[in-house]
């Protein structure tokens, strides 16, 4: 796939939502945030939240990818202009990626810049990354399948999932109720 295509089926399965990992939540039909620690804790402390944190991403990616063997992992550069950039651990993080697209970050005068790589869906693939995103050393990681049906944005904290259907995101909500948000209103959709 390449950037054109790639450009071509997001405006198809997702013309309203922005390429901004984390507005992605704007898809607030289909939208549910998890947690990566009991309590809402924020950063893990212990080798042992480390695997929590690591064990709930792997769990709901690995439900997610139920039928696709390939996923599309994104990470973000920034700059001030559209020249793209990315930070050397990013780029360490996730060697290979190519440039896919540019886009402002609002009024800020910023790029956000969007770099894809293809692999083959195993749990634990991404975890160096996970964990980067989990000590918030970098931010704005998506990942999606092949044909971007389902969205989900890892961040210091917890996932951002936007599922294929209402139904997908219902049962994925019940499958892991624990792992909500204690505050109702961060995880329940507002229509």
């Amino acid at each position: 796939m390449d950037a054109t295509a790639l450009t071509r089926l997001w405006a198809e399965k997702w013309p309203e939502c922005s390429k901004l990992p984390y507005e992605i939540r704007r898809e607030r039909d289909r939208w549910v945030r998890f947690h990566a620690l009991p309590g809402s804790k924020r950063y893990p402390g212990t080798a042992l939240e480390y695997e929590i944190v690591l064990h709930r991403h792997n769990t709901v990616l690995t439900e997610l990818a139920t039928g696709s063997s390939e996923v599309l992992v994104m990470t973000a550069g920034y700059s001030e202009s559209r020249s793209p950039e990315r930070s050397v651990a990013t780029a360490a993080a996730h060697p290979g990626a190519w440039h896919w697209t540019s886009t402002p970050i609002h009024e800020s005068g910023q790029h956000l810049h969007l770099y894809v790589s293809r692999v083959r869906w195993n749990p634990g693939l991404v975890d160096p990354l996970l964990r980067l995103v989990a000590d918030d050393v970098i931010a704005d990681v998506l990942l999606t399948d092949a044909g971007l049906e389902w969205l989900y944005h890892p961040y210091d904290g917890g996932m951002d999932v936007v599922t294929s259907s209402i139904a997908a995101r219902n049962a994925l909500r019940e499958h892991h109720r624990d792992w909500l948000p204690a505050n109702p209103g961060a995880s329940t959709p507002t229509r």
